[in-house]
C-alpha cells in the first residue's frame, strides 16, 4: 500500500491522504530550511534593512508628493514634448534595427540549422547581449560615444539583440523539418532554405516579438535617459535635480499614458500573429 495514502491517522476502513513532502529526506529538507533562514538573517543584517529609516523617510516622501501635485505641464512643456518625441524616435529606430540584427544571429544560434562552431558563436553573442542590463549598456555607450540619443539607440539595439535573438532562435529550433527537406530536394542552397523554408515558419513569431520588444523598449528608453542616453529620462532626471517635482510628476503621468496606449496597441497587434 502506498505510504502517502496510508500515512497520517487512519482508522478501520478509512484512509486519510497526506501530501508527500517535496523533499522526502527529512535531514535534507530541514537542513535546507535552516540554511535559508540563516542566510536570510545574514542578508537582512548585511544590507542594513532598518525600519527606522523608513519612518524618517516618510516626511521627505510627503514633501515630494506635496510638490508633485498637481502636475505642472506649463513650466517645462516644450522640454517634456521634445523629450517624449526623442524617446519615441529612439524606440522605433533601435527596435527595428535590433530586430533586423537579431535575425542572422538567431539563425546562427539555432542548433538544428547551424553547424557547431557557428552555433557556439551565435549563442555566445546573444548570451553576452542578454547579460547586460540596459542601464549598464547605457553607461558604457555614453562613455564611448558621449551623451545623447545616439547612445540610447545603440543601447537598445544591443538590448533588442539579446532578447529577440534568443526567443527567435528557440522558435527556429521548433520548426517543422518537412518544408526544409522539400526545399532541399529541389537542389536549393543553404540561404534559399533559410529564406523559403525557415523564415516563413517563424514570421508570425517574429512580428509578435517585434511588437512586444517595441513596448519594452519604450519603457527602457525612459530609464536609460537617466544615465544621459537621451530621451524623456534625461528631462526627468533634470527635473528631479532641480527639485521641480511638479514637472517630474507631469512627465511620469504622460509616460504612464503613453505606455498604456502602446501596450494596448501592441497586444491588439500581437493577436493577429497568433
Amino acid at each position: 500500500m502506498n505510504k502517502a495514502l496510508s500515512g497520517g491517522g487512519s482508522s478501520a476502513g478509512h484512509f486519510h491522504w497526506k501530501r508527500p513532502p517535496f523533499i522526502s529526506n527529512p535531514v535534507l529538507r530541514y537542513g535546507l530550511l535552516t540554511a535559508f533562514v540563516v542566510y536570510f538573517a545574514y542578508v537582512f543584517n548585511t544590507l542594513e534593512v532598518n525600519p527606522e529609516r523608513i519612518v524618517r523617510g516618510i516626511p521627505r516622501a510627503m514633501q515630494i508628493f506635496s510638490g508633485a501635485i498637481p502636475p505642472d505641464f506649463s513650466a517645462r512643456g516644450k522640454l517634456i514634448f521634445t523629450g517624449f518625441i526623442e524617446s519615441i524616435q529612439i524606440t522605433f529606430l533601435a527596435t527595428f534595427a535590433g530586430v533586423l540584427l537579431s535575425i542572422p544571429f538567431a539563425f546562427a544560434a539555432a542548433r538544428n540549422i547551424a553547424i557547431l562552431p557557428i552555433y557556439g558563436l551565435g549563442r555566445g553573442i546573444i548570451i553576452v547581449a542578454r547579460s547586460l542590463h540596459p542601464v549598464v549598456l547605457g553607461v558604457l555607450f555614453v562613455k564611448a560615444v558621449g551623451f545623447g540619443a545616439f547612445a540610447g539607440v545603440l543601447t537598445l539595439i544591443i538590448y533588442t539583440l539579446g532578447f529577440v535573438g534568443k526567443l527567435l532562435a528557440e522558435a527556429i529550433e521548433e520548426i517543422k523539418h518537412g518544408q526544409i527537406e522539400a526545399i532541399r530536394s529541389t537542389g536549393a542552397g543553404y540561404f534559399s532554405v533559410l529564406v523559403y523554408a525557415v523564415l516563413p515558419q517563424i514570421m508570425p513569431r517574429l512580428i509578435g516579438l517585434t511588437m512586444y520588444q517595441l513596448d519594452i523598449n519604450l519603457r527602457a528608453s525612459a530609464v536609460i535617459g537617466l544615465v544621459g542616453a537621451g530621451g524623456i529620462g534625461n528631462t526627468l532626471n533634470s527635473a528631479f535635480g532641480r527639485y521641480d517635482y511638479g514637472t517630474a510628476s507631469a512627465i511620469l503621468l504622460v509616460m504612464i499614458i503613453i505606455i498604456l496606449f502602446a501596450e494596448s496597441v501592441s497586444s491588439r497587434l500581437r493577436r493577429f500573429t497568433r
